[in-house]
């Protein structure tokens, strides 16, 4: 049964390392969608049909993308399965353009976020979280899942991060201070968890209140919004971070590669070219880029 042939290849996915969550609903999805038709092998045109039931074509990719990457390894096995031709394109869809924000907006953000609420803890609590995501450049999910255990004195640990991998974050003096200040202050309201980062209850953050109060804070300070901005959210913070540390890599071609690679490690990338994705994220970046090329150019010329 198809069903089955499914799940082996899902079981096996996550035997290597996978969390394979949303693309084993798809394929189970799939699965009782073809079996319901009486098939029990992979189709073509049954996978076509079923991945343009959504009506985004960048939808439509990623589910019959899904399906051709079982089908190839199904295949292997079975020859009766068919791969389906990329009837809706490419699965992977353009990464959108960062909003890099200035000093002076980071500021005025962190000045809200310090009196946000009636409650004293919040206010300490979102000063302090949007501060280390703008210093240290973590994703809001490894800063809303921080263990006071995990601040030590190299630095903090980021355990199990989006990619099973962990890695330590140095901090400057100036952020631990602030966060020994903000646990201080914590402790007393909020004594029963040991997450870093609570709400007023003394419970753990949810990063959908998070992204809500951002926007609020956004719209407070008058930071510019529109439909054809780049949209500003937490994670700006961890992009921000990026850039200003690209722009302060040191010149040379051995020393270029080192701060890469050093980049990459500290802000958890699995890949080297998730990081260099952020050359073009400012106009000063490119600019640079440009003059090296042409600098490059006229002495091999």
């Amino acid at each position: 049964m198809l069903s089955q042939t499914v799940q082996n290849y899902i079981e096996a996915r996550r035997a290597a390392g996978f969390k394979f969550a949303a693309q084993a609903g798809l394929l189970r999805s799939f699965a009782a969608y073809a079996e319901a038709r009486g098939e029990h092998y992979v189709r073509a045109s049954t996978a076509i049909e079923w991945a343009g039931r959504v009506a985004k074509v960048p939808q439509r990719a990623r589910r019959l993308w899904a399906v051709t990457r079982f089908a190839r390894h199904a295949r292997v096995d079975d020859p009766r399965h068919e791969v389906p031709p990329p009837a809706f394109g490419g699965a992977g869809c353009p990464r959108r353009t960062p909003y890099i924000l200035s000093q002076d907006e980071i500021t005025r953000l962190l000045h809200a976020a310090r009196s946000y609420g009636k409650n004293p803890l919040l206010g300490a609590t979102y000063g302090t979280l949007f501060g280390l995501l703008a210093c240290t450049g973590l994703r809001i999910s490894e800063a809303i899942r921080l263990r006071q255990s995990d601040i030590t004195s190299d630095g903090l640990l980021i355990r199990n991060t989006k990619f099973r991998k962990s890695r330590l974050v140095v901090l400057h003096d100036s952020v631990r201070a602030a966060l020994e200040q903000y646990l201080s202050q914590r402790q007393a309201l909020a004594p029963r968890d040991d997450h870093v980062f609570v709400s007023s209850r003394g419970t753990p953050l949810i990063q959908e209140c998070l992204d809500g109060v951002f926007r609020e804070l956004v719209k407070r300070v008058g930071l510019p919004l529109g439909p054809d901005l780049p949209r500003i959210t937490p994670h700006s913070l961890r992009h921000t971070f990026a850039v200003r540390s690209l722009q302060s890599c040191p010149d040379g071609r051995e020393r270029i590669a080192r701060h890469m690679v050093a980049l990459s490690t500290y802000l958890g990338h699995v890949d080297a070219a998730a990081t260099y994705w952020y050359l073009q994220a400012t106009p000063e970046l490119l600019r640079d880029i440009a003059s090296c090329c042409e600098c490059h150019v006229e002495n091999a010329s």
